[in-house]
């Protein structure tokens, strides 16, 4: 394992694995034993390839520096370049972006894409800076990870907190530092732009339609309809958004909200729509929404829904909150959302949870169409992505579904199985250099 610092002192000795980290690894292990991994293989997935750290000086607003701390982990790339979020987040660690850089790997690995796994962000609260203030605090952050990203390197894209303007900025920095002749070759350093600045038409939904998607796939196997089905999301942002919209849609109920502000219900349902609207004028929360009641943020898992979308943060369903559970199926929206003491709880119960590197894979789907369409020098219709990405998530969906049958196996233990299985031909045909 490498550690890259730049900037000043950092800490590199090794952190203790905790929090999310040793959830990703007993879920690993898990999957590795079933189908039994190559000793030597095991060992270079366990741990990641590289892990940057940078600090770098930011002026405010008001004439003051600041000094942020800035992650990038690649965890592997045996099958194409590394790929995988930044979030700008308190929570941002080593740890954390280890974890969620390991998922992504098997994420793009199950989708069959030519990707690799990478995560990162910058440890920050956002609400605390201006719009110019983010701005050059992303610009700086993208300078100082310099050639550690890069088209057919590394590939980042928005995760929690960041969105289509700060891949905006990123691109813009970084083409900004190449020779002038290959500027616009290097367009697809990140995905997830802006429609107008190379991005993809479709891209801001394509997560939350993979959810949608995957709930859709599972109803369709079980003999269900959606029409009149309850479901509860956690996190209104735009996966929770999209996912809520496409399962409206399809007659489906939302009954119950939770944000970082608070948690709202109404049996008889909550509009999406309204509900996004609301939130647009209420500095970003659903507290207070006119058309709902408060509910008590311990209880909310515990609301009456056919169907739970966890679509914030990791470690949200836990021993303590599992056996409260109402739903049915719990779709993640979110990567991580449930730790492994809360999975066996409700696999023990019989709830069927459609696990992250599957359900909430529609994002990185589209930022691989994405990718494709910038490095071809294309231009592809909404209803042709939209399209697409039924086609792959589909593809996906079938695959873990039947192996899970077959193998009699939860979906979680099922998609780890497949995409494991595929990183490890990978290293068999080519060997290990030298």
């Amino acid at each position: 394992m490498t550690t890259i610092t730049a900037g000043l002192n950092n800490i590199t000795q090794e952190i203790p694995v905790r929090g999310m980290m040793a959830n990703v690894m007993e879920q690993f292990n898990s999957a590795a034993d079933q189908i039994n991994l190559h000793p030597n293989i095991r060992k270079i997935l366990s741990i990641t390839n590289n892990e940057i750290i940078v600090n770098f000086p930011v002026k405010m607003d008001n004439g003051e520096v600041e000094i942020f701390t800035g992650y990038r982990v690649q965890h592997n790339n045996a099958l194409g370049p590394y790929k995988g979020g930044l979030r700008y987040h308190p929570t941002v660690d080593i740890d954390a972006a280890r974890a969620l850089a390991m998922w992504m790997t098997w994420k793009t690995s199950l989708a069959g894409l030519p990707f690799g796994g990478g995560k990162g962000g910058i440890k920050i609260d956002p609400s605390k800076y201006s719009k110019d203030e983010l701005e050059r605090i992303t610009r700086r952050f993208t300078f100082a990870l310099a050639d550690n990203i890069g088209p057919e390197h590394d590939i980042p894209a928005p995760d929690v907190n960041t969105n289509s303007q700060t891949m905006a900025w990123m691109a813009d920095t970084y083409m900004s530092t190449r020779p002038p002749a290959e500027r616009t070759a290097n367009q697809h350093v990140v995905t997830g732009k802006p429609a107008g600045s190379g991005g993809l038409d479709g891209r801001d939904r394509s997560t939350g339609y993979g959810v949608y998607l995957s709930i859709k796939f599972w109803a369709e196997k079980n003999n269900k309809t959606l029409e009149g089905k309850t479901f509860i999301i956690q996190g209104f942002g735009n996966v929770g958004y999209w996912a809520g919209y496409f399962l409206e849609k399809d007659g489906a109920i939302l009954v119950g909200v939770q944000d970082a502000y608070g948690s709202i219900q109404n049996k008889k349902g909550i509009q999406v729509e309204d509900l996004f609207k609301y939130i647009q004028v209420s500095d970003g929360s659903v507290v207070n929404f006119p058309n709902a009641q408060s509910v008590n943020k311990d209880d909310f898992f515990g609301l009456d829904c056919d169907i739970c979308i966890p679509a914030a943060l990791g470690n949200q369903i836990t021993k303590e909150n599992a056996p409260s559970i109402k739903a049915a199926l719990i779709a993640e929206g979110a990567n991580g959302p449930i730790n492994v003491e809360g999975e066996k709880i409700l696999l023990e119960r019989g709830i069927t949870i459609i696990p992250d590197i599957l359900c909430n894979s529609g994002g990185v789907v589209g930022s691989y169409f994405e990718w494709l369409q910038n490095r071809n020098g294309e231009l592809w219709q909404y209803d042709e992505v939209m399209g697409k990405l039924h086609k792959k998530i589909k593809e996906s969906f079938d695959k873990v579904y039947e192996y899970s049958e077959r193998e009699a196996m939860d979906m979680r233990t099922a998609a780890y199985c497949i995409a494991i299985k595929r990183i490890e031909k990978a290293y068999v045909q080519r060997g290990i250099f030298p």
